[in-house]
């Protein structure tokens, strides 16, 4: 965004809990939708912006459940769903997000390093019926992964963000930009 390279347009957050991501989008240009699973998160997020005085679209759901129509999306935004899913559901996720994505659309993705998640294997996290507090990626599986539906643009380690500057930022977190094929 800070470098202009997503013109603004239909944008969906995926995972956008508090709504601050969504609320940002909307403030910015972009007619924003945002879907979580939780009720508490979704109500937050619309108590957030009615206080910014920004419409944006709420959908308490999975996006499984109310996946948006083909080539609707310019923007879709994830900033904690992915490393969330289970083994089984990645496939289908970057279906999802692919198909969804306009020719030329962004999809932006932040999620944990090694060392910001769980340390599971795929195999524990059946064994355990659980995948703990999320996933944690190497880089290379995440662009090996993801280079199968889009064209990755670009995937660093995510600036520690200055104490008082307002902005989030951790390092052992992922961020990557890619666009549809």
């Amino acid at each position: 965004m800070e470098t202009k390279r997503i013109r603004p347009g239909v944008a969906l957050d995926i995972g956008c809990g508090n709504g601050r991501n969504s609320v940002y989008l909307a403030k910015n240009g972009f007619v924003t939708s945002g879907v979580d699973l939780s009720e508490q998160a979704i109500a937050w997020a619309s108590e957030q912006s009615a206080k910014s005085n920004v419409d944006v679209q709420w959908m308490c759901s999975s996006v499984f459940a109310r996946p948006p129509a083909q080539g609707s999306v310019d923007f879709i935004y994830d900033s904690g769903c992915f490393h969330h899913l289970a083994p089984h559901q990645r496939r289908r996720y970057a279906e999802l997000v692919a198909q969804a994505l306009k020719s030329g659309g962004h999809f932006g993705l932040v999620c944990f390093a090694p060392e910001g998640g769980n340390g599971y294997t795929d195999e524990q996290v059946y064994e355990r019926g659980s995948v703990g507090g999320g996933m944690g990626y190497s880089g290379d599986a995440l662009r090996d992964f993801w280079s199968e539906y889009l064209a990755v643009i670009e995937l660093r380690r995510m600036h520690e963000a200055v104490a008082g500057a307002g902005k989030f930022g951790r390092n052992f977190l992922w961020v990557m930009l890619a666009t549809a094929q």
